[in-house]
């Protein structure tokens, strides 16, 4: 046999009913018996959540690798000149290293090379968010042809594939 709900069980109950949308096509979830007495309040906002933002996708000016360029670099048919592993290094620290990083690899030849960024604590990282902006830096227009998400085999969504322009080229 089931017990009554508790008037404080019961205002629980109505704080998760209003924040409830159904399905299309659904009706909404009915009350017990019990809470149709309690007044409850329509919607309550979440409290202070922020929604986890995608920092892969390119910023203006920088184009996203070559979908079958992207494949090839994470099948390993291209291969990958050289990684950078950018944790525990701070804004500044992180984007000195990225740079010279590219500019050796672009003076040795390389035309693939990873950037680990990590995904930060709630998978919103300063680096991981920052790199892309890095990236599209005017001054390294010469030495970034484009950036993809890596696969999941060299990181994920914690690593970047970052395409190099051959040198001279501009």
């Amino acid at each position: 046999m089931k017990r009554p709900l508790r008037p404080d069980e019961l205002r629980v109950w109505g704080l998760v009913a209003g924040t409830v949308h159904p399905l299309p096509g659904r009706a909404a979830p009915r009350p017990p018996a019990e809470a149709k007495a309690v007044e409850t309040p329509a919607r309550i906002p979440p409290a202070n959540l922020r929604p986890v933002a995608k920092p892969a996708a390119p910023r203006a000016g920088l184009d996203p690798i070559e979908p079958n360029r992207r494949w090839r670099i994470t099948r390993e048919r291209e291969p990958i000149g050289a990684r950078l592993d950018l944790h525990g290094l701070d804004q500044d620290r992180a984007r000195a290293a990225l740079e010279a990083f590219l500019r050796r690899a672009q003076d040795e030849g390389y035309r693939a090379v990873l950037v680990i960024t990590g995904k930060g604590v709630q998978g919103d990282g300063v680096l991981r968010r920052r790199t892309p902006e890095w990236l599209a830096a005017p001054h390294l227009a010469g030495v970034v042809a484009g950036i993809s998400e890596a696969g999941r085999r060299h990181g994920g969504e914690g690593a970047i594939y970052v395409a190099l322009k051959r040198k001279g080229k501009g």
